[in-house]
C-alpha cells in the first residue's frame, strides 16, 4: 500500500482520489507516521425514498370555488379589449 506525505496529499488530491475510487488504497502521513487509510467506499444499499404526507398543510390553505375561471373577465379584456 502507498503512503503519501499530507503535502504530496493536497497538492495531488484530485489524482489520489480517483485511484483510492479505483481500488488502490493509500495510506496519508505526517512526518513519516501514518495518520489515515483512505479507501474506496462499498456500494451503498438504495435507501427508500422518504413518505411524503398527503394533507400535511390542510386547512393552512382554501382554493376558491371559481378558481378555474379567476380573473377569466380581465384576460379576455386584455385580449379582445374592452367590450363596453
Amino acid at each position: 500500500m502507498k503512503t503519501v506525505n499530507i503535502h504530496e496529499a493536497k497538492t495531488h488530491l484530485s489524482r489520489l482520489v480517483e485511484e483510492a475510487a479505483n481500488g488502490e488504497a493509500f495510506v496519508i502521513a505526517k512526518a513519516g507516521k501514518p495518520m489515515v487509510k483512505v479507501v474506496p467506499l462499498e456500494e451503498a444499499p438504495l435507501e427508500k425514498p422518504k413518505k411524503r404526507r398527503a394533507g400535511f398543510l390542510k386547512g393552512y390553505a382554501q382554493v376558491p370555488d371559481d378558481f378555474n375561471t379567476m380573473f377569466a373577465k380581465e384576460i379576455e379584456e386584455m385580449f379582445y379589449g374592452d367590450s363596453k
